[in-house]
């Protein structure tokens, strides 16, 4: 199904009845994501899943944005559901705009619970040889962007962030590059004490993009949060053991 918000085309899926669920994909990802979870919590619940600008068959994003750009897009799309009362569940940056979207105040429709599922938005621990390695791909950019520098070496920043940047960093194209470095920046652990929902984090004990940390963290400043942990699960730990996600959300939800 396809719907327009601000200018911008929106795939998203709906599946069962009863009690609204809203998924939000990670980065990188869509919709698809969450697909192993759908068949069992869709006969207890009308399970919708969007797909984000820029990801999956919705439109790219026009300019680079921000956590609050996708605050606002899922906040009309839930108006465009006629949604009054639901629950949101959101992996990795799915997290971090269910976190953003907490904060607001008076929205337009009641967030019933949240599930954050190996959520990003906490600031990672910076070393030394990590801020070593940020300092040099500034400097190296920067020298690359030269116009002398460009017009001898067209292909060299491209080589050059190929080495230095990240997975996701080197698979996003146009604006989404900036969008995700204005995410990732972006520190959301002072947002936690505003949700004020109950909150069940489900995390993979073995996760290394937001590591276990985090989840203590959004655990203790979140003030009606439970944490659920798979063992010898990574990021994705709702695809490593979707039987016990699947039975947690429930009991979560009742």
């Amino acid at each position: 199904m396809e719907c327009m918000i601000d200018g911008l085309k929106l795939n998203y899926e709906i599946a069962g009845e009863g009690q609204p669920l809203l998924m939000l994909h990670g980065w990188g990802s869509n919709l698809q994501a969450f697909q192993c979870l759908v068949p069992a919590l869709s006969d207890k619940y009308r399970v919708i899943r969007l797909d984000f600008p820029g990801f999956g068959k919705s439109s790219p994003v026009p300019r680079a944005f921000c956590v609050d750009d996708y605050v606002d897009i899922t906040i009309k799309f839930i108006q465009f559901l006629q949604l009054t009362k639901l629950s949101l569940a959101g992996h990795s940056f799915g997290g971090r705009v269910i976190i953003k979207l907490n904060s607001r105040q008076k929205l337009p429709f009641e967030i019933d619970k949240n599930i954050l599922i190996d959520s990003a938005g906490i600031l990672p621990v910076k070393t030394l040889k990590k801020t070593v390695r940020q300092r040099v791909f500034k400097m190296g950019k920067a020298v690359l962007n030269l116009p002398p520098v460009k017009a001898a070496f067209p292909d060299a920043l491209d080589r050059f962030r190929a080495h230095f940047g990240s997975a996701d960093y080197n698979a996003a194209t146009g604006f989404l590059r900036d969008t995700m470095v204005k995410a990732i920046n972006e520190d959301l652990q002072p947002y936690l004490k505003n949700i004020a929902r109950p909150t069940l984090l489900i995390w993979g004990d073995q996760d290394t993009a937001t590591p276990m940390r985090d989840a203590h963290i959004m655990e203790k400043e979140i003030p009606d949060a439970g944490l659920v942990v798979v063992k010898n699960a990574g990021h994705f730990s709702f695809l490593k053991d979707p039987y016990l996600v699947i039975a947690v959300i429930q009991s979560f939800l009742g």
